[in-house]
């Protein structure tokens, strides 16, 4: 059981995050700046090392943020861990492929997108000064970034450089390449048009549309129970949902899950534990999350709404619960470490209260009436 003390620095309210305008060679790029980046989870990929990170713990996956004003392009570049964006506030347009001409698909509030490794991606605020996206990028080590030819060429003409150790020498403030260092050399153009092309209908399937989420009214084993009520739309891998019918639209490998959570107003999430690290972003409304420590039970309150999106990084193995507090359903996102399916474990008096209730978990933990459970061959 972890120590209430080890919790504090989980807790990570949007007021808490600290953002660097310098984070990438692209800062100096005049259509992309400023550009703030947030590091909120796990080692980081950005390329200057004062970037301010919230918790450096290692969780599978990588979770950051960024926002630019209306206008603004996040330039050409390519990962080779899976990257995915959460659209928390605005409209953007997202642009991949450059080969030579760049595909788009327009995001909108509360959508999801995974973009595919190896393939050329940027995108574009066009929507209010202060739209924000998360991001997630798989895997603890993702290799790091690899910046198109256009990009590294127009910060160069600023008189910014990027070397092949991935240091930025900005020789405006009289920085300089130290002897025997080299710059980093782009991918070349036979390079790049030997990459694979996703159309944009292949996109789409890549495109989880919040309109078009798949709720799940039965996807906990507490769901039906009462002060309960939280549904589960899984977005992508293989998530926690109990629901058999309820499968995210994505399913490759991503080294995470990502699922949302709403709770109705008066609803909960009853006690349970998970063996994999968890990561909740609120998107909306009020949540009381509730975790047992060595010295009893410790609540924090998480928000999500205007002012921001708190999270909270959850250990492995802890017992925790949540509970909607405010007036509104709550909006939770749910990212879970690891590609495999994610086992919940009930406390018994969920399991004692859903058996009264007629049902239970299958032997592939999904949700079933009892007496079919429970008269299967052993």
């Amino acid at each position: 059981m972890i120590d209430a003390d080890a919790l504090k620095e989980r807790f990570i309210p949007f007021a808490a995050l600290r953002y660097s305008t310098e984070a990438f060679v692209d800062y100096a790029i005049p259509e992309c700046t400023p550009k703030y980046n947030y590091a909120l989870i796990g080692p980081g990929v950005s390329q200057n090392p004062n970037q301010p990170i919230n918790l450096r713990e290692q969780h599978g996956f990588q979770v950051g943020g960024v926002s630019i004003p209306h206008g603004k392009v996040n330039p050409p570049h390519m990962h080779f861990t899976c990257e995915v964006f959460l659209c928390a506030r605005g409209d953007w347009r997202l642009e991949w492929g450059f080969n030579p001409e760049p595909l788009a698909a327009a995001l909108g509030e509360y959508d999801i997108v995974s973009v595919p490794t190896w393939i050329y991606r940027s995108f574009i605020n066009t929507g209010a000064d202060d739209g924000f996206m998360f991001t997630v990028l798989g895997g603890d080590s993702t290799g790091g970034i690899l910046w198109g030819p256009s990009t590294l060429a127009a910060a160069a003409a600023q008189g910014v450089l990027l070397t092949e150790d991935y240091r930025i020498v900005d020789t405006r403030r009289g920085e300089q390449l130290a002897a025997g260092e080299r710059l980093i050399q782009p991918m070349t153009t036979a390079e790049i048009a030997a990459l694979r092309v996703w159309s944009e209908a292949e996109m789409a399937s890549r495109v989880v549309r919040f309109a078009d989420l798949r709720w799940s009214a039965n996807g906990l084993l507490d769901s039906a129970l009462p002060g309960c009520g939280g549904q589960l739309a899984p977005a992508i891998g293989l998530g926690m949902v109990q629901d058999r019918d309820c499968q995210a639209p994505i399913s490759n490998a991503h080294g995470m899950s990502v699922e949302w959570l709403r709770i109705p107003a008066g609803g909960g999430v009853s006690r349970h534990r998970l063996a994999e690290k968890q990561v909740l972003i609120t998107q909306s409304g009020s949540v009381e999350l509730a975790i047992d420590t060595r010295q009893g039970q410790v609540s924090y309150p998480l928000q999500g709404g205007a002012a921001g999106w708190d999270s909270f990084a959850l250990p492995a193995d802890c017992w925790r619960s949540l509970r909607n507090s405010g007036p509104d359903p709550a909006l939770v996102l749910l990212l879970t470490g690891g590609d495999q399916r994610k086992h919940i474990h009930w406390s018994a008096e969920v399991v004692d209260v859903a058996a009264a209730q007629g049902m239970a978990l299958d032997a592939n933990g999904y949700v079933a009436p009892r007496h079919f459970v429970e008269r299967a061959q052993r």
